[in-house]
């Protein structure tokens, strides 16, 4: 797996000079537990990236529920957390990955390809005896340059553009009683875009919380009747969750993948945008 790191894999590479730990634990409605949390224990030398206050940007009238941040303050955060472009980052979170996937996305799509996340998160680091600390590291910055890759991100206008013209395939990452329409805990519309397949982005892990491996990857996206020549686009409700089904579908050899950053909460901030309901 080029994108997943198994503990013993960070275990044996904990102190290397050019490796970044971070922690990204955050749970949605409880936005200061993340942070309590990596205070109270975490791996010795991570760093904390908070998913509302460093890794998106504030809410406005569209762009979802955690828009994208401005390109150049993203850049300069990563910098003021040690991240160079030369860095080794290990991302990790204990929200099966959601979080860390953030991460890995967001470095991704600003040209920095050497980054990784933990497979199954701090929990499994902890419950097999590895090192933890309260012991906060002092950030020593680093100088990051970004090179957005366009190819990754796409607009909720060439989303609404391409509707029934086959262009690309739509993958919505969240339960399926949310994808279609029977429960919305919350945005303020139920439902999903239109021509939408769903494919829950938990689905991805095991059990028991660790990540598929590629051949197991590329079984659930066959069963969805996805060819890796597709051009795909990828959304959520904020897109954070859509995050882990990018990571999967690059594990599985997909190539053509794009994310809908603002995603469902985007979609239905536009008054004109069609919703859909049940299956397609």
């Amino acid at each position: 797996m080029k994108n997943i790191v198994p503990v013993k894999w960070l275990l044996a590479r904990l102190y290397e000079p050019d490796i970044v730990i971070v922690d990204c634990r955050f749970q949605l409605g409880k936005p200061e537990s993340g942070r309590a949390a990596y205070e109270e224990a975490h791996i010795p030398g991570a760093v904390y990236l908070d998913l509302e206050k460093d890794l998106s940007a504030p809410i406005g009238e569209h762009g979802g529920r955690h828009p994208l941040q401005d390109l150049a303050t993203l850049a300069a955060r990563f910098g003021q957390a040690g991240i160079s472009n030369e860095s080794r980052v290990v991302a990790y979170d204990d929200q099966g990955g959601a979080m860390a996937s953030r991460l890995w996305w967001l470095l991704r799509y600003l040209g920095h390809t050497n980054v990784f996340v933990l497979d199954a998160g701090f929990s499994a680091w902890r419950d097999v005896g590895c090192p933890v600390s309260s012991e906060q590291k002092v950030i020593i910055p680093a100088r990051f340059l970004a090179s957005v890759q366009h190819n990754m991100l796409i607009e909720m206008d060439e989303v609404r553009e391409s509707l029934g013209t086959g262009r690309f395939v739509l993958l919505d990452s969240r339960e399926a009683p949310r994808y279609r329409g029977e429960a919305e805990p919350i945005d303020k519309v139920a439902g999903h875009i239109p021509g939408a397949r769903n494919l829950f982005w938990a689905e991805g892990r095991r059990a028991d919380g660790t990540w598929k491996d590629a051949n197991e990857q590329g079984e659930r996206f066959a069963g969805l009747g996805l060819k890796q020549d597709d051009e795909l686009v990828v959304y959520c409700g904020s897109g954070v969750t859509a995050t882990p089904n990018v990571l999967a579908l690059e594990e599985a050899g997909f190539t053509r993948v794009k994310l809908y950053a603002g995603s469902w909460s985007d979609w239905i901030s536009y008054a004109g945008n069609a919703v859909a309901t049940g299956e397609e």
